[in-house]
């Protein structure tokens, strides 16, 4: 059996009961990053062992890891924050499980774009989730996509980019465009800034910002 399990992406409070009932009952929790997973653990009096499970080692692990669950263990995955898969590994061993016959179970749970678009004011009847944007190769075909999709459009980005993110959003889709960004959500210092994209990403250019950060763009058409 494999567990998803979604954590808390800042408050602590936010797990729910089963969650933290499969991290204390499974026989392996793969992390993101054991450090961070451990703070967690630690905090509820979990002792369950941990391994490394990320981006960089994914590949490598991965048919160790199903000969495991197909001999009989149960693992936990969990990341840094949030429900794993969205934006963060799951997929591969996901997949190759469904493909083994490995049973698989998600529990629900935290996961930051989903607040993040309630609260943005703008329209949650139908969406899109782009997750972060390319860096470079593909980054301005995506773009382009973006100016004629209807629906509201969700993204992922870290501090460092979100100025020139939001600028390079007003130049394609329009520096009148309605928006949100939404960081450090859960946090003491929960911040949802809304306006036009001309003016979040001139709001952000007289700060320092921090956390992780997601945007809210309303979407092209009528």
């Amino acid at each position: 059996m494999l567990y998803l399990v979604p954590t808390p992406i800042g408050n602590l409070k936010d797990i729910t009961l089963r969650a933290l009932e499969v991290l204390k009952h499974v026989d392996l929790v793969l992390a993101e990053d054991t450090r961070t997973t451990s703070k967690l653990l630690n905090h509820y009096q979990i002792t369950t062992p941990l391994t490394p499970y990320h981006q960089h080692n994914e590949h490598k692990v991965l048919s160790h890891l199903v000969s495991q669950l197909q001999a009989g263990k149960t693992m936990a995955v969990v990341t840094d924050a949030g429900t794993p898969g969205i934006s963060d590994p799951a997929f591969l061993l996901v997949r190759e499980c469904v493909k083994e016959g490995i049973r698989v179970e998600t529990l629900p749970g935290a996961t930051a774009f989903v607040p993040a678009l309630v609260n943005s004011g703008l329209p949650c009847n139908r969406f899109v989730f782009e997750g972060f944007l390319p860096q470079k190769k593909g980054r301005q075909t995506l773009l382009k996509k973006l100016v004629e999709e209807e629906r509201t459009i969700i993204l992922y980005e870290s501090p460092m980019r979100l100025v020139k993110t939001l600028e390079e959003l007003a130049q394609y889709l329009g520096a009148d465009r309605l928006c949100s960004v939404s960081r450090e959500l859960t946090k003491m210092f929960e911040e949802n800034v809304r306006g036009t994209l001309k003016e979040l990403a001139d709001h952000f250019k007289t700060k320092t910002v921090k956390g992780e950060i997601v945007i809210v763009i309303k979407g092209g058409g009528k």
